[in-house]
């Protein structure tokens, strides 16, 4: 049941408001004027404030400013029966959701009320999504090696420099590209990421720099690429050193010049784009046998992060053991199960030639066959 605070310094407005939102089976609390509303704001949990604009001592405005400074994401409905276009304009310019006029509407109350407990909700819903993603993607451990890719990650992240990431498969170049983004002055923009051994060749620049309807066969509608979806953000280019040599051209005159051009178009489009790349290749390899631009590689390689194979950092296993086994038993529902020292230590003695990538697989499957606590029995009978 949504929890609704109405602020109004007229008995006979709180009062009909209190009573057609009970009805409609919304918990009603009342405040008669800012101050009292903004102390009941601070010691309770509300969904929705609609707030009156004129009231003695703390009008509506600085109630609506005081919520929205709060950060307390609740969004308010200003009400006023001294309603003007420059007050509705004023109010939405200071974060209300919306402005309704006296004498009020019931139905547009009721749909407005409806409108913002939703957007609430979907506010309440995406933070709760990102802070699943912002776990998923942390750098666990404390070794040489990741402290040093740490480190790296603080310095360049602020810039917009090129960030080419190495290393071999299910070592985390991903969790690394998501913490460069997450760290940059784009963050708040999209991370748009492409995963270009996943594409196929005929199809990669359709999927990086869009189509206009009927540049080919297929092609029934226009289409927007990668790099124009991440314009203002991160593109993060995955497996770089699959991508074909025509789209690594395309590629490389989109980096020089701040420009795309969509498939079956002649029209230039500015993009601002920070790239980051990554690969399990060695590149340099790639170039030598013709299968990289090495013009693009020099582009792409301002800064190089490289990401150390989990056997070349074992001391952080425990650490990464007791992480993956908190996220999974919240996936699956069920108590965490802890890993004796002796089990801890005979994973530590493994080749993890998949990396993080195994050791997470291995870690779930303990878990789902072993019971509360896993030893060292359990490692050698079903790791």
């Amino acid at each position: 049941m949504a929890n609704i605070l109405v602020i109004d310094d007229e008995r006979s407005i709180r009062s009909t408001l209190a009573d057609i939102l009970s009805f409609e089976k919304y918990k009603v609390d009342v405040a008669s004027d800012g101050r009292e509303g903004l102390n009941a704001i601070t010691s309770g949990k509300f969904d929705l404030v609609l707030c009156d604009i004129k009231m003695p001592e703390i009008d509506g405005m600085e109630v609506l400013r005081q919520v929205v400074a709060s950060e307390r994401d609740i969004p308010v409905v200003m009400i006023s029966g001294h309603a003007d276009i420059k007050s509705a304009v004023e109010c939405i310019k200071f974060g209300a959701f919306d402005f309704i006029e006296k004498p009020i509407d019931l139905n547009r109350l009721l749909i407005t009320v409806k409108n913002a407990l939703d957007k609430g909700n979907l506010v309440a819903q995406t933070r709760t999504l990102k802070k699943k993603v912002e776990n998923k993607f942390r750098m666990i451990g404390t070794s040489a090696g990741i402290e040093r890719v740490r480190d790296l990650i603080a310095r360049v992240a602020p810039t917009d420099a090129r960030v080419l990431i190495t290393g071999s498969n299910g070592t985390g170049k991903e969790v690394v590209a998501r913490m460069i983004h997450a760290q940059s002055r784009r963050s708040q923009a999209p991370l748009v990421e492409v995963n270009c051994a996943a594409i196929p060749s005929e199809l990669i620049e359709s999927e990086l720099f869009g189509h206009e309807k009927g540049s080919f066969t297929s092609a029934v509608k226009q289409r927007i690429g990668k790099f124009e979806q991440a314009d203002g953000g991160t593109l993060f280019l995955d497996e770089i050193g699959d991508m074909s040599l025509a789209a690594q051209t395309k590629v490389l005159r989109a980096l020089q010049e701040g420009e795309i051009t969509r498939v079956g178009s002649e029209k230039s489009i500015h993009v601002d784009v920070r790239v980051l790349a990554a690969t399990n290749k060695d590149l340099k390899a790639e170039i030598e046998k013709g299968n990289f631009r090495e013009d693009l590689f020099h582009r792409l390689n301002v800064i190089p992060i490289h990401v150390p194979d989990l056997d070349e950092r074992k001391d952080d296993i425990p650490q990464l053991i007791e992480y993956f086994a908190e996220q999974i038993c919240a996936e699956q529902g069920i108590p965490v199960k802890s890993f004796d020292k002796k089990a801890v230590a005979a994973l530590q003695k493994r080749s993890w030639t998949g990396n993080i990538r195994e050791l997470r697989n291995v870690v779930e499957r303990l878990i789902i066959l072993s019971g509360a606590t896993i030893t060292e029995s359990d490692v050698n009978m079903f790791a």
